[in-house]
């Protein structure tokens, strides 16, 4: 692939558009991790369980997952600023919609509408950026993405603890409107209008990634409820086999295929999906047990509990653009895998840590290392996925990228969900257990910490997968040019 140029319209200026952008970007992102405060309030308002609340996170995920192959080539077709401005739209009227609600399954509904909106907005953000920045300096502004995407995805279970603990659970979705509202205006502002290239949509594609993705997380999700029965194990199968008819489709169609499997003939492309997806996963799943563990066994208010997330979210926040202006002269490989080494890590002192009466000090050290790790992985990532992508592949790869890290956080919202059943069964507690009006009562307090802290090794394990893959990165192109010179 030959290295891409900017295709910044003349007088545009890219840093004010960047910024423009990346307030729609922050705000899903945010409201993607919100819900987890609000856990326990979900469940007493609505009388829904763990599973039942879970879904109102994972019906987002799964419709914000399932449409990013495509969404990536709408904005190439009809313009990516078109498509960030409709998407923002449906977005910012849905999340209306789920503050007025009053039944958990009308939630789920809202919420599915509300990840469509998301599918829209999200890689236009990622193609603007290739679009408008040469590869020299992209991965100054990944660094600012991923400034963003790591501060959004952490600081959501703070602004959520404080809208929780100040107005109720129905404001982590209102104080999307007027966001949204100043959003679209600035967007309208500051975006440019790039140039639109013709695609012909593969819609065989769409269907079978659609099938195949629900097929998988709905099984997953459902089957401690199922006791995990056969047609469970069978619809996981089903998932598994539509999977591979989508990708023998991408390898035969004679059209352009949803998903250009040529993309992945570059090593960096493929290996920086293969840990982002391990990303999604850990940064969705972990907020979960933390919270319930801080709220039930604590006592914390959601405000208390999300104010134990700050040192990871400001480190995360302070670090990414300073490892975004390494990403353009480091090798990747060492960047990514220091964030993807400080992650588990992190994950796992913290599981080692959460008991009863634990003191502040002790979690806010694990939650501290979480936000070194948070720091270096998102700019990195990003960077090293998309700086050899040729600009007729910017939406496709975007796309991609994408749906790979909503993939991992779909699948994190549906295993964290079996995991914490799955362990609150095995230390004798019901799946219920903490959605009480009241404080858990404190002969409980001992086996719900250990199923908490069980489960946060999940995402710690699946982290590791991401650390290999990174080992791997080549050298840049530009990189080896330069030192060539």
């Amino acid at each position: 692939m030959t290295e891409p140029r900017s295709d910044l319209p003349a007088g545009v200026r890219p840093w004010p558009a960047l910024w423009a952008l990346c307030l729609g970007f922050f705000m899903i992102l945010v409201d993607a991790t919100m819900v987890s405060v609000a856990t326990p309030a979900l469940m007493r308002d609505l009388d829904a369980d763990v599973n039942e609340v879970m879904w109102v996170t994972s019906a987002y995920l799964l419709a914000y997952a399932v449409p990013l192959l495509i969404t990536g080539r709408l904005g190439d077709r009809f313009g990516p600023r078109n498509m960030y401005l409709t998407g923002l739209t449906i977005f910012t009227v849905s999340s209306l919609w789920c503050g007025l609600t009053d039944d958990i399954r009308q939630l789920i509904v809202a919420r599915v509408i509300q990840g469509l909106g998301a599918a829209l907005l999200t890689p236009q953000t990622m193609t603007v950026i290739t679009r408008i920045f040469p590869a020299v300096r992209r991965g100054q502004a990944m660094g600012a993405w991923g400034a963003v995407a790591g501060v959004a995805t952490l600081t959501g279970p703070l602004v959520g603890g404080i809208l929780v603990d100040a107005a109720g659970w129905e404001w982590i979705f209102f104080v999307n409107v007027p966001v949204g509202i100043v959003g679209f205006g600035l967007a309208l502002w500051l975006v440019p209008a790039l140039p639109r290239r013709s695609h012909s949509f593969d819609w065989l594609g769409v269907v079978l990634s659609a099938a195949a993705l629900f097929l998988i997380v709905f099984a997953v999700q459902e089957g401690e409820n199922a006791d995990w029965a056969g047609w469970i194990w069978a619809m996981m199968a089903a998932g598994a086999v539509v999977f591979a008819a989508f990708l023998f489709w991408q390898s035969r169609n004679p059209g352009e295929p949803l998903v250009p499997l040529s993309l992945f003939r570059d090593r960096n492309f493929s290996l920086a999906n293969i840990a982002i997806t391990t990303v999604g996963f850990a940064v969705t799943a972990l907020a979960f047990p933390f919270m319930l563990y801080a709220q039930n066994v604590l006592g914390y208010t959601p405000v208390e509990a999300a104010l134990l997330t700050v040192p990871m979210a400001v480190l995360g926040g302070v670090l990414a653009p300073f490892v975004g202006r390494m990403a353009d002269h480091l090798h990747p490989r060492w960047i990514a895998g220091v964030g993807l080494t400080a992650f588990p890590l992190g994950l796992v002192w913290l599981a080692l840590v959460m008991s009863p009466g634990t003191p502040v000090w002790q979690i806010l050290l694990p939650m501290a290392l979480l936000g070194v790790g948070n720091g270096f992985v998102w700019s990195p990532l990003s960077t090293t996925a998309t700086r050899n992508l040729p600009m007729a592949a910017a939406g496709a790869g975007s796309g991609v990228y994408n749906t790979t890290r909503q993939f991992g956080a779909v699948i994190g919202s549906a295993a964290i969900a079996v995991a914490m059943q799955a362990f609150l069964a095995g230390n004798g507690l019901p799946a219920q257990t903490g959605a009480g009006p009241t404080r858990l009562p404190e002969e409980l307090h001992g086996a719900f910490s250990t199923a908490m802290a069980q489960s946060m090794l999940l995402p710690a394990a699946v982290m590791v997968i991401g650390l290999i893959a990174v080992q791997f990165f080549a050298r840049p192109a530009h990189m080896v040019r330069k030192a060539a010179a």
